[in-house]
């Protein structure tokens, strides 16, 4: 079956309480779910979005999306288990001090 057609376990509502569990599609909302998963689920949920949607895949979200999304913790657990170093997460740049 292709990831178009799959829904998400019944049993990962809670980690969506503010979204329509309905309307979370796979494809589309891949980015939630990946965060979703990454800050609230155990390592079950984890091996689950890896067999879903492959560590490269996995791995490109998590650099994609600004750091301050994932939490600290968790930052640092994911990136010994995905093999991301901490200088790869997308970091937002300081601003200049002392102007205006």
């Amino acid at each position: 079956m292709s990831i178009a057609k799959k829904k998400l376990p019944s049993d990962f509502r809670p980690f969506f309480w503010s979204y329509d569990w309905r309307q979370l599609n796979l494809l589309k909302d891949k980015k939630v779910i990946i965060l979703q998963l990454i800050n609230y689920g155990t390592l079950d949920h984890w091996q689950w979005l890896a067999k879903i949607y492959g560590l490269p895949e996995i791995k490109r979200v998590i650099k994609q999306v600004p750091a301050s999304e994932i939490k600290p913790k968790t930052r640092r657990l994911i990136s010994v288990l995905f093999a991301i170093p901490e200088k790869e997460f997308n970091y937002a740049p300081r601003g200049l001090r002392g102007r205006g």
